[in-house]
């Protein structure tokens, strides 16, 4: 039987816990460390988790692997904790959107018998809470497992066995490279959907006309900004050099729009849509072509 410990039983641990268990069964039990009584009993009632507890050694003391969820601040903090507590041989890897800042902590205080594989699968809904699980959350999705933390081959294949039941797209990249892509691909453009909520925001007098105009439009460029707010802000603290490089560059180009409708250059303009969507038509349909099992 394989033993897992899922750290944070949100979103993204209660879904994991759910596709395992949908797809193992009996051959995988589940600990689920949980903060209240009320998630305690939600993650076991919906099927996450076959055991759920507040106390740490309970839930990670037998663990195999170990599945760290919490925001990303939260990570380094939280293996400090239950260091005492895991097996020889244990594997710890995480759903952290970022990863240098974390393996760069991990890596002075995890011994030489205790592995780590950082993981970072690409999806996540607007909601938040094991509530929101969902059983296929990872289902076709990009799914990066980074391999240069050390962690020997047999560590990775245990883990791997496992994270394929998820029928992710499973890819690898170094860890500065997930993290310069990380901020182009879904960094910068969480903060670019808050700040279109924070520009409806300050319309003034004209909110309320504002507001019986959205439609399909807005509600799909913002859907982003209803993500979790302690996640994102510890995304971009631990991110930082890359967003704000990238976000000077989405400055920049939006500068070159700006100047180009105060000149009421419609050549310009029309240019820049054109190839914005020639350009994203083709990523799509690549994207499409390379991962879509249909």
């Amino acid at each position: 039987m394989i033993k897992l410990a899922i750290i944070g039983v949100g979103l993204i641990g209660g879904s994991l816990g759910l596709c395992l268990k949908e797809k193992l069964g009996d051959e995988i039990f589940i600990t689920g460390l949980c903060r209240s009584e009320k998630s305690m009993q939600l993650a076991k009632n919906l099927g996450a988790v076959d055991f759920a507890s507040a106390d740490i050694e309970k839930v990670v003391s037998d663990a195999d692997i170990i599945y760290l969820s919490p925001p990303v601040l939260q990570i380094v903090p939280m293996v400090k904790k239950i260091l005492p507590y895991i097996k020889s041989g244990a594997i710890l890897t995480d759903a952290g959107s970022t990863k240098k800042y974390i393996w760069q902590e991990l890596k002075k205080i995890l011994p030489e018998n205790i592995y780590y594989i950082a993981g970072h699968p690409m999806t996540g809904r607007e909601k938040s809470g094991v509530a929101a699980a969902k059983a296929d959350l990872f289902k076709n999705k990009a799914y990066v497992i980074v391999k240069n933390t050390g962690a020997p081959v047999d560590a990775y294949k245990k883990l791997m066995k496992i994270l394929t039941l998820t029928e992710a797209n499973f890819t690898e990249l170094d860890i500065e490279k997930h993290d310069r892509c990380a901020a182009i691909i879904s960094h910068v453009p969480h903060l670019a959907a808050a700040a279109l909520v924070t520009l409806l925001n300050r319309a003034g007098d004209d909110l309320d006309s504002c507001l019986k105009l959205i439609g399909g439009g807005f509600k799909d460029t913002t859907r982003i900004a209803s993500s979790n707010a302690d996640m994102w802000a510890d995304i971009c603290v631990t991110n930082a050099d890359y967003i704000s490089e990238n976000l000077r560059e989405f400055q920049k180009i939006i500068g070159e729009v700006i100047t180009a409708v105060d000149n009421h250059d419609r050549q310009f303009i029309h240019d820049y849509f054109t190839k914005s969507k020639a350009r994203r038509d083709e990523i799509l349909e690549t994207v499409e072509r390379k991962f879509d099992p249909n």
